[in-house]
C-alpha cells in the first residue's frame, strides 16, 4: 500500500514577485506531489458584484491550508457556515524524478446544485473527496481545485440590470484565467487546460464552454452527470425567484445576507400532487445577455473549438426518485401505477396530459401483465435519471458534434453497482459515486474499497487523465482497458464505465423517453443493460 505524508519538505514558487509555499507529499518511490491549498485568485468580492483582481502579497503566502468556503447554508439548512472572503483555489502538481514542466492542467469545479460545496468538500477519512494527489500523480496532470460563491450571493438576479446574476459563474471564470496566466510558474502548460466538474460544476463547465468570454481560455471539457441543458441548471424565472427569496432573507450583518431555512425547504413552496423534487433547486444561472448571452442550446458554437467528454451515472435520478415517490426505497412498500403517473405528471407539466400517457406508455411498455414491483421501482428511478441527467447530457453532445470545428466528442455512462449500504439490490451507480473513483480513493484509503474498486479508479483516472493531454481518452501515457470511439454526427458510441472494461462496453444508442431531441437515436434500456 503506498502512503501519502511519509516526508514533508517545504519549497516555494514565485508568481510575478509573490512568493508561495507549499509542502510536498511522499507518494512512492522517486514521486511525490506539490500540494499548495488556499491560493487567492480573486480578492474578497463585493456583494452582487463580479470577482476583482487581487492585489496580491507581499512577503511568503503559506499555501498549507484550506480556506473557508464561500457563505451557504448547511447540508441541513438550519444555519449558516463559510465566509464572504473565499475566493481560493488548491494546485497539486506530480513531481518525478525531474522538476516537472509543461504538464496539463485539470481544474475542477465542484456540485452541490448551486447552493452548497467546496473545494475540499467531503472530508474522506480526513482527506476532501476532491484532494487531487492520487490524480495528479497517476495521471501526470496538475489537479486544480476551486471555490466560487454559491447560493444567493453566487446566483440571485432580478433578470435585468439592477441584479444580473451568474456571480459564481465569474467567480469560476477568474479562477479559470488566474490558471492560464499563473500556471506556468508551478509546472503547468496554459495552452493545455482542461475544465471538468459534476453536477452543479459540470453544468457550471458546461456554461464556461458556451460563454463567449471563454475563447481560447482553455482548451478541454468534462460535464459528469450534468450540462447546461439539464431542467436544474438554468432558472428562467429570476425576479419571481428573487421577489419569494426577499420575503424569506435575514440579514446578519450589513455585508450578509443569506436564505434562512425557510426559504429553501418545502414551507415555501404550495404542496401539489404534481411538485417534484426538481421544483425546489431554484439557485441557478440565467441567461443574462452577458456572459450567457443567449438559451444554451443556441450557444453551442462557442463550444466547437473545445475537445468535450460527457456522461451520467446509471441511477444519477434515484436518489431524487426516492424524494419524489419514496415507497421505490421501502422493501415492504410497492410503488403504484398512480405513482409513477404522478412523477411523470409532475416532471411534463408543461406539456400536458398527453406527454404523460404517452411517456407511460414507454416506460411500462417491458413491464407485462403484472410487472414485478422491484421492476416499477426501478423504472421510477430511470424516469428521474433520463429526465434530469441522461436526456439533456445526450443532446449536449449531438449538439457539440453537430458545431464542432474540429474538437472531438465522447460519451459514457457509469454504471457501477452502488456501494451505499441500504438501497435495493437494483440500485446501481448513484448521483456523484462516480468522484471517489475519479479521485483516487480506492488507493488513498484502501482499506474500505476492493481490488475491482482499484481497477475502475486506475480505468477512469487513465481515461480522464489521457483526455485532458490529447483531447482522446484512449491516447497518452496511461494505458487503457479498451479503445474509446468519439462520438460523432451520425455515430453515437458510448463507453461503459465499470470494473470489467472491455471491447464489448463500447455500446450504441440511449433510451431517451423524456424531451427527447428527434435527431438522438432510440434504444430499449434492456438493449443499454446488457453489459453490466
Amino acid at each position: 500500500m503506498e502512503m501519502s505524508l511519509t516526508y514533508v519538505h517545504l519549497f516555494y514558487v514565485y508568481l510575478h514577485l509573490c512568493v508561495v509555499e507549499g509542502k510536498n507529499h511522499r507518494m512512492g518511490l522517486f514521486r511525490s506531489v506539490d500540494v499548495f491549498k488556499g491560493i487567492p485568485f480573486a480578492d474578497v468580492p463585493g456583494k452582487f458584484e463580479k470577482p476583482k483582481l487581487h492585489p496580491g502579497w507581499s512577503g511568503i503566502l503559506k499555501a498549507t491550508k484550506y480556506r473557508d468556503r464561500c457563505l451557504q447554508v448547511t447540508l441541513l439548512q438550519t444555519k449558516t457556515q463559510g465566509s464572504e472572503d473565499c475566493l481560493y483555489l488548491n494546485i497539486f502538481v506530480p513531481q518525478g524524478r525531474s522538476l516537472s514542466t509543461g504538464l496539463p492542467v485539470m481544474v475542477y469545479l465542484f456540485g452541490g446544485a448551486f447552493l452548497l460545496g467546496a473545494s475540499n468538500d467531503v472530508a474522506i477519512l480526513g482527506d476532501s473527496l476532491y484532494d487531487g494527489k492520487e490524480m495528479a500523480d497517476r495521471g501526470g496532470v496538475i489537479v486544480v481545485t476551486v471555490n466560487y460563491r454559491v447560493g444567493t450571493l453566487g446566483f440571485l438576479s432580478s433578470g435585468d440590470a439592477r441584479l444580473p446574476g451568474n456571480y459564481g459563474l465569474w467567480d469560476q471564470h477568474a479562477a479559470i484565467s488566474w490558471v492560464r496566466r499563473n500556471i506556468e510558474a508551478f509546472g503547468g502548460h496554459p495552452d493545455n487546460i482542461t475544465i471538468f466538474g459534476q453536477s452543479a460544476g459540470a453544468a457550471s463547465a458546461s456554461f464556461q464552454s458556451l460563454s463567449p468570454y471563454s475563447r481560447g481560455l482553455f482548451r478541454r471539457v468534462i460535464t459528469q452527470c450534468g450540462v447546461a441543458l439539464s431542467p436544474w441548471s438554468l432558472q428562467t424565472r429570476p425576479m419571481s425567484l428573487t421577489k419569494k427569496v426577499h420575503r424569506h432573507t435575514i440579514t446578519h450583518t450589513n455585508r450578509t445576507v443569506v436564505l434562512t431555512q425557510k426559504a429553501l425547504t418545502s414551507d415555501v413552496w404550495p404542496v401539489s400532487v404534481d411538485c417534484v423534487v426538481m421544483d425546489l433547486l431554484e439557485l441557478a444561472p440565467v441567461v443574462d445577455g452577458d456572459f450567457i448571452p443567449d438559451e444554451p442550446s443556441r450557444l453551442f458554437h462557442n463550444a466547437a473549438q473545445f475537445d468535450y467528454m460527457a456522461g451520467v451515472n446509471s441511477m444519477d435520478g434515484h436518489i431524487f426518485a426516492g424524494v419524489d415517490v419514496p415507497s421505490i426505497n421501502n422493501r415492504t412498500k410497492d410503488t403504484t401505477v398512480e405513482q409513477v403517473k404522478g412523477l411523470l405528471a409532475g416532471l411534463t407539466k408543461e406539456k400536458g396530459d398527453a406527454a404523460v400517457h404517452s411517456a407511460y406508455s414507454l416506460y411500462s411498455a417491458h413491464w407485462g401483465s403484472v410487472p414485478e414491483p422491484a421492476v416499477v421501482k426501478k423504472t421510477v428511478a430511470d424516469i428521474e435519471t433520463d429526465f434530469l441527467f441522461l436526456v439533456p447530457t445526450q443532446i449536449a453532445l449531438q449538439l457539440h458534434a453537430n458545431n464542432s470545428s474540429g474538437a472531438s466528442t465522447f460519451s459514457y455512462l457509469f454504471n457501477m453497482k452502488t456501494r451505499i449500504p441500504g438501497f435495493p439490490r437494483w440500485v446501481e451507480a448513484e448521483h456523484a459515486e462516480d468522484l471517489q473513483y475519479l479521485f483516487g480513493k480506492p488507493f488513498s484509503t484502501p482499506l474500505v474499497y476492493f481490488p475491482r474498486h482499484r481497477d475502475l479508479s486506475r480505468y477512469m483516472i487513465a481515461y480522464w487523465t489521457n483526455f485532458a493531454k490529447t483531447g482522446d481518452p484512449s491516447r497518452g501515457d496511461s494505458k487503457v482497458p479498451a479503445p474509446w470511439p468519439p462520438f460523432t454526427k451520425n455515430h453515437q458510441p458510448f463507453m461503459i464505465i465499470n470494473h470489467q472494461i472491455s471491447k464489448s462496453s463500447v455500446r450504441y444508442g440511449f433510451s431517451c423517453v423524456l424531451l427527447c431531441s428527434p435527431g438522438l437515436p432510440s434504444v430499449s434500456r434492456e438493449e443499454e443493460e446488457t453489459g453490466n
